[in-house]
C-alpha cells in the first residue's frame, strides 16, 4: 500500500536536511514506506539492527554504506532500521553525519521515539528532521484532503466529493488503522493480530530497552487502558486497581507514549471558567477492540486530529496542539484544536445526536471559535448560529476526510 502522505512529508523534509528521523508504531508501515523512499533513489542500502548480520557489520566496518553499488553519480540513500537498539547509535550516526552529510541521504527508522533520548543533551541536535508515520487514517485513505490554508481559514467547509467514505470508515472501526489488519478486513484476523501486538512491544521492545521488570503488572494496566477511554484518566485509581504504586503508573503511562501504544491530550484552561487542568485523557493506536462504541468512535476522531496536528508540526506549519476542555460541573468537549497556543477550533464526537451539545455551544462562546460536532451517522450536514458563531453538525467520515 503507498503511503503518498507521508512520502510528501519526506520530500519536503529531506530537501532541507539529509538526515531524516522517522518514528512511529511498529507495524505501522516504516519498513515500506522506506522502500518507497528507496525507490526513488537509483542507488540505496537498507541496514536493520534486529539482523545479527547487520549488527556484525557495521561493529567490523562502521562505514559499510561507502560499499554501494552505484548505478550512476546521484546521492545514495542510507536506510537505517531499529538503530536505536545500538547502545552508541547517536556518537554513530554523529559521526556518520559529519563525515558524510554532503555524500549521502540518510533515514533513520525507529518504533519506538526516535527523541527520547534527548533529554541530558543530544549530540544529534541540529542535525536531522523527525516526522512520525501513524497507522492509515480516513483523511490518507480517502486522499481528499484540503489544502492546509483553507482548512485552517475555514474549518467548516466540507471536501468537495460526492463520493461515501462509509465503507472505509467501517473498516477502521472494525479492524483498525494497522495497514495489515485493514487490508486483510477481517476481525478473526485482527483479534490475533491484536492480541500479540500489546504483548510483544511489551514482553520484548519495552523490557529490552527499559530497566522494567514488572511486565506482568504493566500488561495489566494496558489491559485496563480501553475501559478508561473518553475520560480524564485518574493515575490514583489506576495505581489501586493495578495494585502498585502511583509512580510505577506514570512512569509506565510514559513509556506506553514513547513505544506508540498510547497517545495523551491534556486539558485546556484559559477563558474557562472552573476548568479542569491536570488530568489529560489517554487513546489508543490500536482501538479496534475498545468495547463501547462511544469511546471507540471519540477514539478514532482523536487519532485523526492526532495525525492532523502531528503532521503540521513535523512539516513546521506552525505550533499546533490537541487538548480537551472540561470545567469542575463535567461540562466538556472531547477536542480543542489550538494554534501558537491560542484556540482555534472545538470538535466534538457523537454518535448520533444532530443537534448541537449544550456543552459544545457554551464553550464555544467562551472560546469564541469555530465548532464542529460529529456524528456518526450517514447523510448530515447541519449548520446553527450561536450569537455569530457557526456551529457544523456533520457525518464524521465526510468532514475527517478534509483534514489536510
Amino acid at each position: 500500500m503507498e503511503r503518498k502522505l507521508y512520502q510528501k512529508i519526506w520530500d519536503e523534509l529531506s530537501a532541507e536536511k539529509p538526515m531524516i528521523f522517522l518514528a512511529g508504531p511498529r507495524q505501522a508501515g516504516k519498513t515500506t514506506l522506506a522502500r518507497m523512499v528507496s525507490s526513488t533513489f537509483s542507488n540505496s542500502i537498507y541496514f536493520n539492527w534486529d539482523l545479527v548480520t547487520n549488527k556484525r557489520l557495521l561493529i567490523e566496518k562502521p562505514t559499510f554504506f561507502q560499499d554501494i553499488n552505484r548505478k550512476d553519480n546521484s546521492l545514495p540513500l542510507v536506510v537505517f532500521d531499529e538503530i536505536h537498539k545500538y547502545k552508541k547509535w547517536k556518537n554513530y550516526l554523529k559521526g556518520v553525519y559529519d563525515e558524510f552529510s554532503d555524500q549521502y541521504k540518510f533515514l533513520v527508522l525507529g518504533s519506538g521515539r526516535l527523541n527520547i533520548f534527548q533529554k541530558g543533551g543530544d549530540s544529534l541536535a541540529g542535525r536531522y528532521f523527525l516526522f512520525t508515520l501513524l497507522p492509515l487514517t480516513l483523511a490518507e485513505l480517502g486522499q481528499r484532503r484540503r489544502p492546509f490554508d483553507a482548512l485552517i481559514k475555514n474549518p467548516l467547509e466540507l471536501p468537495d466529493s460526492d463520493k461515501s467514505l462509509e465503507s472505509e470508515w467501517r473498516q477502521l472501526s472494525r479492524v483498525g488503522g494497522f495497514p495489515e489488519p485493514y487490508l486483510s478486513g477481517k476481525e478473526t484476523f485482527y483479534r490475533k493480530w491484536s492480541t500479540g501486538y500489546g504483548q510483544q512491544l511489551i514482553r520484548e521492545d519495552i523490557r529490552n530497552l527499559t530497566a522494567i521488570k514488572d511486565v506482568d503488572s504493566m500488561e495489566v494496566l494496558f489491559s485496563l487502558l480501553p475501559s478508561r477511554i473518553g475520560s480524564p484518566l485518574s493515575l490514583a485509581s489506576l495505581a489501586r486497581d493495578v495494585q502498585v504504586s502511583f509512580n510505577s503508573i506514570r512512569d509506565w503511562l510514559e513509556i506506553f507514549e514513547s513505544f506508540f501504544l498510547v497517545f495523551r491530550i491534556p486539558s485546556w484552561g484559559k477563558k474557562i471558567s472552573r476548568a479542569i487542568t491536570k488530568e489529560k485523557k489517554l487513546y489508543l493506536y490500536d482501538y479496534a477492540h475498545i468495547p463501547n462504541e462511544p469511546e471507540k468512535f471519540e477514539n478514532m476522531v482523536a487519532l485523526e486530529l492526532w495525525r492532523a496536528v502531528s503532521n503540521w508540526n513535523d512539516l513546521g506549519l506552525g505550533d499546533f496542539g490537541l487538548h480537551y476542555v472540561r470545567n469542575k460541573e463535567k461540562e466538556e468537549v472531547d477536542f480543542l484544536l489550538t494554534s501558537g497556543h491560542n484556540p482555534i477550533l472545538l470538535v466534538e464526537a457523537k454518535l448520533s445526536d444532530t443537534a448541537p451539545a449544550k456543552s459544545l455551544l457554551k464553550f464555544q462562546s467562551a472560546l469564541n471559535v469555530p465548532a464542529v460536532q460529529l456524528v456518526n451517522k450517514p447523510d448530515i450536514h447541519k449548520v446553527f448560529s450561536n450569537h455569530g458563531l457557526q456551529t457544523l453538525v456533520v457525518t464524521a467520515s465526510r468532514w475527517l476526510a478534509g483534514l489536510s
